[in-house]
């Protein structure tokens, strides 16, 4: 190949180098354009940045620094920012365009979708007036956060960032945006978020609000998670105002991560509970069987109520546990979700995690006292319990109720006063009979019935028995009396008398 040719093809190829060169630069930003660059200066008023271009970007200092006026960034850190206007010597940047424009940076800023500064005025129908550039634009109510205004007034005043979203009239009807700024920002965090969080991973949050499922915690700017009722605490009973409010500092664990079904945003599980000690893991040392504990109902079952002994711990009483004294049909007359109880444990599993109790034996039998405190013909107060058709139920001690028979009112003396009696009155009566082994205790109404009363009932029932039964056998003669009886006899033993005389003196002659 000629040295003419070389030379040609090297030129060619230098150029296409500088083509590519100049492709992969920025050198060809336009006003509007967001560009990601490195911090290379820092004077005391602005900030020098990498383009990427050959000329250098300018950013004012201010623009750059906390509210307290410390400098956010430092020499090689990457920020991202706007170009809002262009020369030959340098690339004026800004996080958004602010100042004293004019209606056509504005429609500049419109068209290339670049942030204006703006300042809240005032509050008017239906959102608010801001001042923007020395002219007055909207913002709808709905647009200046990304949740829900509950004092809009809070908002005068404040300066942010805005994006026009409408441009018409030639500027006579301007709208504005803060919310698309901040969900673009918030999108951003929440892809950083998934990058960076695993489930299992222990975060920090604060508590946003509080739902009847659950409470709402914020990880990150624009990224929330969820805790469920279920793992704020190892207690079932537990709403969650009783574990934390708003504002509140937490630990959480993560639970999931996933996207929720109509695309905007993340699914985050958390719990609270996890990062606590399993009750169950002290339960073996912590009760044993026959402790007397106070508990609380938790809820209610066909076969039994489930009672609550410390957080996260839960025991059965099953139904034929309930009481001593009666036979229980339905639990909820006897306990209610809420109610706390006396119980005893009669058996723990921890292995199962199950805890058999009974609230008849915390109660104790009262019936084994009974013999004691109550003796055949004593007088006691009562109160009356309810009414059957053979008598009257009557309270005498918790867990003992004695029956005052039909019969015995009927021989009382006072008849018309029992049978008054309803239930929830008082009244004395006296002990008849205990019988500990079946539980009852038979009852008479006070001084009208007495013991010698009843013995006589008994002398008169003996008496009568004899009577009723002897009676057939004086029947049996009367019938067979005509046989031996002559129809002129007038007496059975009379006639006979006289036969035997006649007889007598007939064998003499």
């Amino acid at each position: 190949m000629s040295e003419k040719n070389l030379e040609t093809n090297g030129e060619e190829s230098f150029a296409e180098l500088f083509e590519a060169f100049q492709s992969e630069s920025n050198d060809n930003l336009q006003v509007g354009d967001q560009i990601k660059g490195t911090v290379i200066s820092i004077t005391k008023d602005s900030v020098f940045i990498d383009t990427g271009s050959k000329v250098d970007g300018v950013v004012d200092r201010d623009e750059l620094t906390g509210e307290e006026g410390e400098l956010t960034v430092k020499e090689g850190d990457s920020v991202e920012l706007y170009v809002i206007s262009m020369n030959n010597n340098e690339i004026v940047l800004s996080k958004a365009m602010s100042g004293a424009g004019g209606l056509n940076m504005l429609r500049e800023a419109y068209e290339n979708r670049v942030p204006v500064e703006g300042k809240v005025a005032e509050t008017c129908k239906g959102g608010f007036r801001i001042t923007m550039m020395h002219r007055k634009v909207f913002c709808p109510v709905s647009q200046i956060d990304t949740s829900f205004v509950e004092d809009a007034e809070s908002f005068v005043g404040t300066v942010h960032n805005f994006q026009i979203i409408k441009f018409e009239e030639n500027g006579r009807n301007i709208v504005v945006s803060r919310r698309v700024l901040l969900e673009q920002e918030q999108e951003k965090v929440r892809e950083q978020f998934v990058q960076d969080v695993k489930p299992d991973a222990v975060l920090e949050g604060r508590v946003t609000k509080l739902m009847p499922f659950g409470a709402f915690v914020e990880l990150a700017p624009g990224v929330e998670g969820m805790v469920h009722v279920s793992e704020l605490s190892w207690s079932r009973t537990v709403k969650p105002e009783d574990i934390v409010q708003p504002g509140d500092q937490v630990t959480v664990r993560v639970l999931s991560i996933e996207p929720r079904q109509d695309g905007k945003g993340l699914k985050i599980g958390l719990s609270l509970k996890q990062l606590q000690a399993d009750p169950w893991d002290e339960a073996e040392g912590k009760f044993n069987a026959g402790d007397k504990i106070t508990g609380k109902v938790v809820r209610c079952a066909d076969f039994g109520a489930f009672v609550e002994i410390a957080p996260g711990i839960e025991g059965l009483v099953h139904i034929s546990e309930m009481s001593y004294t009666k036979r229980v049909h339905k639990v909820e007359d006897e306990v209610e979700p809420g109610q706390e109880v006396a119980v005893m444990i009669k058996d723990i599993d921890p292995v199962k995690r199950r805890i058999s109790l009974s609230m008849k034996d915390a109660a104790g039998d009262p019936w084994l006292d009974v013999a004691d405190s109550f003796k055949v013909g004593q007088e006691v107060e009562g109160t009356v319990e309810n009414r059957a058709e053979f008598g009257i139920f009557i309270n005498l001690a918790p867990g003992v109720t004695g029956l005052l028979p039909m019969s015995r009112i009927s021989r009382s003396g006072k008849q018309a006063e029992l049978e008054a009696l309803k239930p929830g009155d008082k009244v004395a009566v006296s002990i008849e009979e205990i019988n500990t082994v079946d539980r009852k205790v038979t009852l008479t109404a006070g001084e009208a019935v007495k013991s010698d009363d009843d013995g006589e009932w008994k002398k008169f029932a003996k008496a009568e028995a004899p009577r009723k039964s002897a009676a057939p056998r004086k029947q049996a003669p009367r019938k067979a009396a005509p046989k031996t009886v002559s129809s002129g006899d007038t007496g059975g033993f009379g006639g006979l008398l006289g036969d035997k005389l006649q007889e007598a003196l007939k064998n003499k002659k």
